[in-house]
């Protein structure tokens, strides 16, 4: 090796001898974080059930009528019907039972199956989710990176400001300011939903209206759709966008502070390749954020839909809760628990890859 490489190396953090050439070592380390989310996703539907069990009010007379829950022999058949006559732990077992068919039950509130429901809801939300979450990962990392290394500047005074703004305003407030000035007043906005009136729904391969409208050849549509998605997109990137430029500034800031960072600096390395290895280093608990955040995006912002008309998860969860819709409730408290177990597996099989000794721990 010559005088010119030795000089030029940058020692990086230590990897366990052999961490990253282990097939079977990578293996088990992803078996056991998939057993963990099912043995998770099975405490879910324990806690989904046993809520609904103690929930306030009467299911029974919310399906079928204040006249008709009256009818002790409707009420009984009814009863028989769904196996509400059966004991708790029995009525649990044929609740899994259905759940693991993909038999969600059906809707009091629109008498189809929840399951049908909830993949009409599912990909609305996953429209906005998708953009927020990748512009606020453009925006979030590139401020708080540029905040740490201007720590304690004016320029890192002014992104923590904006970043503590962003956290601090309620993102249905924002939401009901954007709508009112940019909708109502300038007219610069599109209206509610997920298309103009003058447009109809593209062919459905995936739900998600944006991707539906290209693979039909429907520009027009395509635009639309994105158009609709620019203010529920832009609200939820402001307040997730504060939240990874704080959690992206400490992160960095810890990994400046590390040995081989400093030993890259010392040697007079470009910034742009100093910074490539802060950010590797600081990526696992990045990750960490940017997958909860995800997550919370995915379970579906209620209010932010309902502003904005957007006929998401939220708007069918606050629906079914309104109507004491006990399947629907149900149906959605498993598939948000699912969203969130598989948004962590995800997370945590990328720390394994990331960091060799995530996996070995």
């Amino acid at each position: 090796m010559s005088h010119v490489d030795s000089a030029t190396r940058v020692p990086s953090p230590a990897r366990p001898e052999g961490g990253t050439r282990s097939p079977h070592r990578f293996a088990r380390f992803a078996l056991q974080r998939i057993v963990t989310s099912l043995l998770l996703m099975i405490g879910v539907t324990l806690v989904t059930f046993a809520l609904t069990t103690i929930v306030p009010g009467d299911p029974i007379a919310a399906a079928l009528g204040e006249r008709a829950a009256d009818d002790q022999a409707t009420v009984a058949q009814f009863k028989v019907e769904h196996g509400l006559d059966q004991p708790l732990p029995v009525q649990y077992a044929n609740y899994m039972l259905h759940l693991v068919q993909g038999d969600l039950g059906v809707s009091i509130t629109t008498r189809k199956a929840v399951a049908s429901d909830l993949s009409e809801a599912l990909p609305a939300t996953i429209e906005i989710a998708i953009g927020a979450i990748l512009l606020s990962v453009i925006i979030g990392v590139t401020l708080g990176t540029v905040a740490a290394y201007r720590r304690g500047r004016a320029t890192d005074q002014a992104l923590r400001l904006v970043s503590l703004a962003g956290l601090s305003v309620p993102t249905f407030w924002l939401a009901l300011v954007a709508y009112y000035l940019l909708f109502f007043k300038l007219r610069i906005a599109p209206s509610s939903g997920r298309l103009s009136s003058d447009f109809t729904s593209p062919p459905h391969v995936t739900g998600l209206y944006t991707v539906d409208s290209l693979l039909a050849g429907q520009l027009d549509t395509f635009l639309d759709a994105a158009w609709h998605l620019t203010l529920p997109v832009l609200v939820l990137t402001l307040y997730t966008v504060g939240l990874l430029t704080r959690f992206v500034r400490t992160a960095v800031l810890e990994v400046l502070d590390q040995d081989y960072v400093r030993a890259a600096q010392a040697k007079g390395l470009p910034r742009r390749t100093v910074v490539s290895y802060v950010l590797r280093g600081a990526s696992v608990p990045i990750l960490t954020v940017v997958g909860l955040a995800f997550g919370t995006l995915l379970s579906g912002t209620v209010l932010v839909e309902a502003v904005f008309g957007w006929p998401g998860i939220g708007t069918y969860a606050y629906k079914a809760a309104s109507h004491l819709d006990l399947p629907g409730v149900m149906g959605v408290g498993v598939v948000i628990g699912l969203i969130y177990l598989l948004v962590n597996l995800a997370v945590d099989l990328l720390y394994g890859v990331l960091d060799p000794r995530v996996r070995l721990a």
